[in-house]
């Protein structure tokens, strides 16, 4: 069946959406999109199982029935056929008049083929002949191919219609004229004063009792199924607000990093203190660079450099703390701490400079002018958590981050692309799977006083200047 997914459940959604925080918002947003899609999705998965229920349905009726008169209920599974890729093909997001009116042309056309005797056949039954068919058990192929993609609100109405067509058909057998009376009168005689026997066997008989019951219990599935469906939604868009926070985290923190915040609960809300690598990187000369230029090449370039460093951050299982303009922060043995952060940030400063390497080989090859990075590296104690009250935001603050963005600033004026604390060198060097090639372009320079720390910062700089 096709699908059709009502304006009431997304509207439902956005109603959710009102007062709430701008966090919810986005996150209720991001359901609603995961709904729609899940519903175009249900689409195509509707029809091809009325597809297949159809043959398997011709086929059955093959067996059962092996006379030619079948041919006119297997051409009848093909309208059912054609109605299903008519739907696919007006089915769409939101309410459908015509979505609507083939879904009440596959009900009435069933109950039309259940009631109405076969034209084709060569024995004329008694109209009630036709219940005994139990013809009314298709209904719930459609009622069960339609929880594939429509709303819980249209399973639901799918049962009550086809209560009341039901109730029509019923309706309509039994103001027909009596036309097989003398064989209902045979079958009286031979069974005598037993009404219930004759109620079931006269061949006449519609069977109310009967047809109620399949109307109530029919009503009942649909009612359950509309449940179901109700909560499948409901876990659907809890499950898209898990994607969108899995989907916020991969923006800052490196693949391995979300993987594991994503089996804890609530592991970024504990404030506390711990060591870690502190990196600074910035585009130098950047506000002369931008003078007078065309703000979308200043835009562009901005987010070569932003992506290539992110990369860069990532593929060293760092975490990307925030953009600072035509910076960034990043840090590693955070949320977690590791056992190589101090190695992993030098690794990611030399990696990022290389990456610039690169761009500026290209951007030469563009007629371009080539930009300059600057890297600064610090290792120590910094408080990191939560802050904020109604939008959170995982800070990483202290003096370690104070004195990684001032050895940052340090590169200009030893004129190079690293500057690098000698407590990082020293805890990098006590870190395993180190080697000599990670240190072998580090010069050590004199202690630097670094405005706000008490004591003077061993410093290490990287003897090869930006290309």
């Amino acid at each position: 069946m096709s699908a059709l997914a009502e304006a009431a459940d997304i509207t439902s959604l956005r109603s959710k959406a009102a007062g709430r925080t701008d966090h919810q918002q986005d996150t209720l947003k991001f359901a609603e999109s995961a709904l729609a899609d899940s519903k175009r999705d249900g689409l195509l998965l509707a029809v091809r199982a009325r597809w297949v229920a159809l043959a398997v349905t011709a086929v059955t009726l093959s067996l059962i029935n092996p006379n030619w008169d079948v041919v006119y209920y297997i051409l009848m599974l093909g309208f059912f056929a054609v109605i299903g890729w008519a739907q696919l093909k007006v089915g769409k997001v939101g309410r459908s008049r015509p979505e609507l009116f083939l879904i009440f042309c596959d009900l009435a056309l069933l109950a039309f083929l259940s009631v109405v005797p076969n034209p084709w056949s060569n024995v004329h039954w008694p109209i009630g002949m036709q219940f005994r068919f139990d013809s009314f058990i298709y209904f719930f192929i459609f009622l069960a191919t339609a929880t594939l993609a429509y709303s819980w609100r249209t399973v639901l109405a799918i049962g009550m219609g086809t209560g009341a067509l039901w109730a029509i058909a019923v309706g309509w057998a039994y103001l027909q004229p009596e036309t097989h009376a003398a064989l209902s009168e045979r079958v009286r005689e031979a069974i005598g004063a037993d009404i219930r026997m004759f109620n079931i066997l006269d061949p006449s008989s519609i069977g109310f009792g009967e047809r109620f019951q399949q109307v109530i219990v029919f009503m009942v599935v649909a009612a359950i199924l509309a449940l179901a469906v109700r909560r499948s939604n409901a876990l659907l868009i809890s499950h898209a607000g898990l994607e969108r926070e899995r989907a916020n985290l991969a923006r800052y923190f490196s693949p391995n990093v979300v993987d594991e915040l994503s089996g804890n609960d609530e592991p970024l809300a504990k404030v506390r203190t711990q060591d870690v690598a502190v990196l600074f990187a910035d585009i130098v000369g950047f506000t002369a660079y931008a003078d007078g230029r065309d703000p979308k090449d200043v835009i562009e370039t901005l987010r070569q450099f932003h992506e290539r460093m992110e990369r860069e951050v990532f593929q060293h299982g760092g975490t990307l703390d925030k953009y600072l303009g035509d910076g960034l922060m990043a840090t590693f043995g955070t949320p977690f701490v590791g056992d190589s952060d101090a190695l992993n940030a030098l690794r990611c400063a030399r990696g990022m400079i290389a990456s610039i390497a690169k761009l500026n080989r290209e951007r030469s090859d563009r007629n371009e002018p080539p930009i300059q990075v600057s890297v600064g590296l610090h290792y120590g104690q910094v408080v990191l958590g939560d802050i904020g009250l109604n939008r959170l935001e995982f800070a990483v603050i202290g003096t370690t981050v104070n004195a990684a963005s001032r050895l940052e600033a340090l590169t200009r004026e030893f004129g190079c692309a690293i500057v690098v604390s000698d407590a990082l060198v020293q805890q990098a060097h006590a870190e395993p799977n180190h080697s000599s090639t990670d240190f072998a372009t580090l010069v050590e320079r004199p202690a630097q006083t670094i405005r706000g720390l008490e004591r003077p910062v061993g410093i290490w700089t990287c003897a090869n200047v930006n290309p």
